[in-house]
């Protein structure tokens, strides 16, 4: 992602610069796909990791996200 990223920068540094060819261009567009894809990643995983609790410390997760969360887990162990 680092490396994404740093490219990502060198490229709007040339654009303020002077300006992109065609080709670097869709370089750049390519790669904010790509880091943005990854960003999405993490949020998504971090979401899928929350547990909501009341005040008493009872699991009020909502169905909808626990089922997501079961289907994460499978997939994952499939994927292992």
């Amino acid at each position: 992602m680092i490396k994404i990223l740093d490219r990502i920068n060198v490229l709007a540094r040339k654009n303020k610069a002077g300006g992109l060819t065609p080709a670097e261009l869709e370089e750049r567009q390519l790669l904010r796909q790509q880091y943005l894809g990854i960003i999405r990643g993490h949020v998504d995983k971090s979401f899928h990791a929350i547990t909501f609790l009341d005040a008493q410390g009872h699991d009020v997760t909502p169905k909808k996200l626990t089922q997501e969360q079961e289907q994460s887990s499978v997939q994952m162990n499939d994927a292992v």
